[in-house]
This record gives C-alpha cells, sequence and structure tokens, in this order.
C-alpha cells in the first residue's frame, strides 16, 4: 500500500474521485459553509442550460451563488471538479425502468429514453462528458448498473452485456447530436429543399438519396429514428443471443 504522505497520484484523480463521491467536502477551517457542493453544482447547471457550457466559470458561478471566487475555490479545486459534480447531479433521476415483471428489453428501452432526456434537458450535457477524464460518479453509475442488470436478464456474459451497454449507450449519444436540428425544424426543412434542389440534374448520380428525399424521410421525427435504431440493436440481441433449440434430425438423409 502508498504512504498516503508520498504518493504520486496527481492531485486532479484524487480530487475528482473524492468530490464525485462526496468523500471530501470542503475545507473546515473558516466559517461554515453557507452552500453545499450540490446546491453550486444546481447553479452550474441552471447557467449551462440557459446559456451553454462556456458560460460556466467559476468568477460567473461565484457570483450567482454569492460567494468570491476565492470562496468557490474552498469548495471545488478547479472548473472540471465543478463539472464533475455538474454531470453526476443531471443524472440523479430515480432510474425507474418499468415493472420487473416485464421483458428486459422493454425495461431497457424505456431507459435508453430516459437516458436520452438527460441529454434533452441539458444540452451541454454531451460535450461535457465528452471531454471528461475523470471517473463517473454515483449517479451516473447507478443508470450504467441498472442498464447492465436488464441486460444479465438476456443471458449474456459479463463481456457481452457490457458490449452491448456500449452499443446502447453510443445509440444515445450519437442521437444526440442531432438536438440542434431537432431544435429548428424550420431550418432543417428548407436546409431538405436546398438539398433536393441541388440533387435534381443529378439524380444518376445520387439515386438513392433522391429516393429518401422524395420520400419525406428527412423530414419525419428525429423520435423515429431513434425508435428504430434502438429496436435493431435489442432485436440484434435478442436475435444472436437467444438460446439455439436443439437441433435435431428433419429428413431420412440426416438418419444416414
Amino acid at each position: 500500500m502508498k504512504d498516503p504522505k508520498t504518493s504520486k497520484t496527481p492531485n486532479r484523480y484524487r480530487s475528482s474521485v473524492n468530490l464525485a463521491w462526496d468523500k471530501k467536502g470542503p475545507p473546515r477551517r473558516g466559517p461554515k459553509p453557507a452552500l453545499s457542493t450540490s446546491e453550486i453544482a444546481r447553479i452550474g447547471i441552471r447557467i449551462a442550460d440557459a446559456e451553454g457550457l462556456e458560460k460556466v466559470t467559476m468568477q460567473r458561478v461565484a457570483r450567482e451563488a454569492g460567494v468570491t471566487t476565492m470562496a468557490l475555490y474552498r469548495y471545488f479545486p478547479g472548473k472540471a471538479d465543478l463539472l464533475d459534480r455538474m454531470i453526476d447531479s443531471a443524472s440523479d433521476s430515480n432510474p425507474n425502468f418499468g415493472n420487473l415483471s416485464l421483458p428486459w428489453n422493454v425495461r431497457l428501452k424505456k431507459w435508453a429514453w430516459g437516458c436520452l432526456s438527460i441529454y434533452r434537458n441539458h444540452p451541454w450535457f454531451l460535450e461535457a462528458t465528452s471531454g471528461r477524464r475523470s471517473l463517473m460518479g454515483p449517479n451516473e453509475l447507478t443508470w450504467m448498473e441498472a442498464a447492465l442488470s436488464m441486460l444479465a436478464e438476456s443471458g449474456l456474459g459479463p463481456q457481452d452485456r457490457h458490449l452491448a451497454f456500449l452499443a446502447i449507450i453510443g445509440h444515445v449519444r450519437g442521437h444526440a447530436t442531432f438536438q440542434p436540428i431537432r431544435a429548428n425544424h424550420e431550418t432543417t426543412q428548407q436546409r431538405m429543399l436546398d438539398l433536393a434542389q441541388v440533387l435534381k440534374p443529378e439524380a444518376s448520380r445520387y439515386p438513392a438519396l433522391v429516393a429518401a428525399l422524395d420520400s419525406g424521410t428527412f423530414l419525419k421525427d428525429p423520435d423515429d429514428a431513434f425508435d428504430f435504431g434502438l429496436d435493431c440493436i435489442l432485436d440484434g440481441i435478442l436475435a444472436r443471443f437467444a438460446p439455439k433449440p436443439a437441433k435435431g434430425p428433419s429428413s431420412a438423409v440426416d438418419l444416414i
């Protein structure tokens, strides 16, 4: 075991783990803290929801919290630690995914929609979690635990459960990148009209694209695409890993 006095573990790693798991609170020296780290994180979330992640600075959050910037550093060693707590606080909704008597894939589908709602409610969430190097917090891991537990009911082994989880969360995060398009449907319609005009004289070069445009599929609700992709993943898991019936002789030839 390493001596804590001589440990070479970077401070950034230790602080992110401690703050995310409530292992370490603000320093005890000085006056009693007027705010909790969770309350400060909620202030950061409110700013990010309204104005974007780039507006979340230690100075801005301190001002909104009614403390000095130096005082804020007593709660969070740096902005990365604040973002860790914001991410985990945004994930703190109760992951209840239906009656346990329902099939695992039905409950997992509800899980995926619930996960997507976090990205929709907090447009900064995708960016914040993409550039992070710290460990996930307890609320995030609660979501992951729920998904892996459902996948265990499918009969998958531990490694395959994790691979299946990565496929599902990848689908969720991929769909989250289309949120700006969903938010501005009129712009999307105009873009598709412009694309149709460009492709019209090039129909022989892009026949599949022209057929897709003519069908109107590009203007459908993005939720349809999310649901379709999710069904493909879950149906694929069912088809690939469902128990195979024992193969017996089917003809006289097989008996020879």
